[in-house]
């Protein structure tokens, strides 16, 4: 009887580093030692020259082969190679390497490759194969191959990206499927169809009479690198064989569905303790918003292990607790990981008579979910939607500081398997609103006579910005946050100037704005003769705005969720000098999409400028980036206004 195991994290971080089954190392030709660039790849780092792999699972081996051509200094870092595989049942074997010169001078790989522990949990461990190859210059030939083994009662359908970081010239793969059967899933059903999914038109699997498949391609465009792009899986060139029972995606899903239910329902389940802690939280003239938000808050405040250190098996046995195999488990326990605290709302939301549902979607920072992918793996996070007045309120518990009412944006415009009043579907999240995603930033600034700057900056954010940084203080020192909160804000603080971060206000309160104060020193302005120029926008006269040097683009725009940014600077001006110009109020609309706005005004020797930025979309279709890019320009245009000083005396004089 065989086992079929998942092997698609080894699969997905591997396949940067492909091998041939048992291949000979290719002469290279005069071309390929003499080139210094190729025609198909302008500004390429380095090219794939050939990549090669074969799934055997007959014989129990993944083989990997891979030339590779480097072009420019950067790609000199593919001399560094790491492979990630799953330490027990797969083995990795037979790494050779070599290094070829222009002038065909061959340097073989002779250092032992470091195998590091990557992640060691109970009942697995992943590790990472790591190896250099020698002599590694511009020009260089980086060649190497790589067979992974592993157990018999193991199949392992392919998933191969064909698109890589760098332009392919050409590629091959090959897959031998099992012939044995027999293969079953962890539930010990049958699974006797394998199925493919080819994302991509340029990729056509050809299967032969032998039932051998195989992917041949040329000229593969490297994968798109560009500014707020979707998640890869939905743009790559890849294919995916996968074995299921199921003879179309209704009925896999169908099936699927049932299952997850079943398990879900079993975790959630509102047993007489959660009915009795759920009494103790809530009051009984409560209405069905203030059970749900106190509720809430009770989960938010238990210990969620993905914020921190799960407790050993070792510990668990010394302080007499038992590993939570369900939602009571976890509320004894006090403390779970993310899903467990979601499903742990559902159970306590149920036990305080709401309606609750549990929701599992797909990570929108790691995938797009595809129906016609076959697969549970791609869901990866529980959330809970509940009926408050007859309306449902899409939750987040188990993302630690998240605000009652608001999905993580990861969360959010994504999709998975859902509970409903009709069963069980396979839905879709909604998204944020630019209201609830605001940062107010407020600067109040003392410009001297040399153009220096001293003052304050005071941040208020609420939504979006205001979790990640709750976050990052989670899992960080003060120290390492401040860090991260100072290069932040350098990259919008005007040059010349320095910030230090000194402290957050309502840090712990996750249903409150979360405040950040900031002291600033530093040369604000610049002199020309006579005349002082200080920005006219404090927060935005150093931004790179998006979309403005891209004139056009093929690839949908993700920029994670819609936002509201209102800034406000107030300098106070030296004595002997008067404003000569300023930014002039604006407006820039596009559509129902976005806007700015700018306002000005002069009072004695303080000049108040304040923007406000909207822009209420999450993901636009390429067929609309014309006029996101329109719109960015003259974003861009406004920024770039100065404040203009004149020393009081010059402008009596006529200047």
């Amino acid at each position: 009887m065989r086992s079929r195991v998942c092997a698609g994290l080894f699969l997905a971080a591997c396949l940067a580093s492909p091998f041939v089954a048992r291949a000979q190392f290719q002469e290279p030709t005069k071309e390929e030692l003499q080139m210094t660039s190729d025609p198909k790849a302008p500004g390429a780092a380095a090219v794939y020259l050939y990549r090669e792999e074969t799934v055997d699972d007959n014989h129990h081996f993944h083989t990997y082969y891979v030339r590779i051509k480097v072009l420019t200094d950067k790609g000199k870092d593919l001399a560094t190679q790491s492979i990630p595989y799953e330490k027990g049942p797969f083995k990795v074997l037979g790494i050779h390497g070599r290094t070829i010169h222009p002038d065909g001078t061959v340097f073989p790989l002779t250092t032992k490759p470091s195998d590091l522990v990557d992640v060691k949990v109970q009942g697995y461990q992943r590790n990472r194969m790591v190896f250099t190859l020698p002599d590694v210059d511009v020009g260089s030939i980086l060649e190497y191959r790589l067979e992974v083994q592993y157990d018999d009662n193991i199949v392992m359908e392919p998933d191969w990206d064909v698109q890589q970081k760098y332009f392919v010239r050409k590629a091959h793969y090959f897959y031998y499927p099992s012939t044995s059967g027999g293969v079953v899933n962890s539930r010990g059903e049958p699974m006797d169809r394998l199925m493919y999914f080819a994302s991509d038109p340029h990729v056509a699997v050809v299967r032969d009479a032998a039932n051998h498949y195989s992917v041949d391609a040329t000229d593969i465009p490297a994968i798109p690198d560009e500014d707020w792009m979707p998640p890869l899986n939905s743009l790559i060139w890849r294919v995916h064989f996968y074995y299921t029972h199921a003879t179309s995606g209704a009925e896999f899903w169908q099936a699927e569905a049932k299952h997850w239910e079943k398990d879900t329902d079993k975790f959630a389940n509102p047993a007489k303790s959660l009915k009795d802690a759920a009494a103790g939280i809530v009051a009984a003239g409560d209405n069905d918003d203030a059970k749900s938000r106190k509720l809430y808050d009770a989960v938010q405040k238990l210990d969620n292990t993905d914020f921190g250190r799960a407790k050993s098996e070792a510990e668990l046995k010394k302080e007499k607790i038992k590993p939570a195999k369900d939602a009571e488990g976890v509320w004894k326990q006090k403390s779970g990981s993310s899903d467990q605290l979601a499903l742990l709302y559902v159970a306590l939301a149920r036990a305080a008579g709401l309606t609750a549902y549990a929701m599992e979607v797909v990570d929108r920072n790691r995938a797009v979910f595809d129906s016609s992918l076959l697969s549970m793996g791609q869901l990866d996070d529980y959330i809970a939607v509940v009926v408050v007045g007859g309306k449902e309120v899409f939750l987040d518990p188990g993302q630690k500081m998240c605000p009652y009412g608001l999905l993580a944006w990861r969360h959010t415009v994504a999709a998975g398997m859902r509970e409903g009043p009709k069963g069980v579907a396979l839905e879709g999240t909604p998204g944020n609103s630019y209201t609830q995603n605001t940062m107010d930033r407020e600067a109040m600034l003392e410009v001297a006579a040399d153009g220096s700057v001293t003052g304050s900056i005071r941040i208020v954010m609420s939504g979006q910005r205001a979790l990640h940084w709750r976050q990052v203080a989670i899992t960080n020192d003060d120290g390492e946050v401040k860090k991260q909160f100072n290069e932040w804000l350098k990259d919008v603080v005007p040059d010349g100037v320095q910030v230090d971060f000194d402290h957050f206000l309502a840090l712990e309160d996750f249903n409150a704005n979360l405040v950040g104060i900031v002291k600033v020193t530093g040369q604000l302005a610049t002199a020309t003769g006579k005349r002082y120029f200080l920005p006219g926008q404090f927060f935005a006269s150093h931004s790179t705005h998006p979309f403005v040097a891209q004139d056009h683009r093929a690839i949908p725009v993700d920029v994670h969720y819609p936002e509201k940014i209102s800034d406000d600077a107030t300098y106070n001006l030296p004595e002997g000098f008067a404003v000569d110009s300023m930014p002039q109020a604006d407006v820039v609309p596009w559509g129902g999409n976005a806007q700015l706005r700018v306002t000005s005004k002069s009072e004695g020797k303080s000049v108040e400028i304040q923007r406000v930025l909207e822009y209420n979309y999450t993901l636009l279709q390429a067929k609309d980036y014309s006029g996101l890019h329109d719109f960015y320009q003259q974003v861009a245009t406004a920024d770039q206004q100065q404040i203009v000083l004149l020393r009081a005396a010059a402008k009596a004089a006529g200047n």
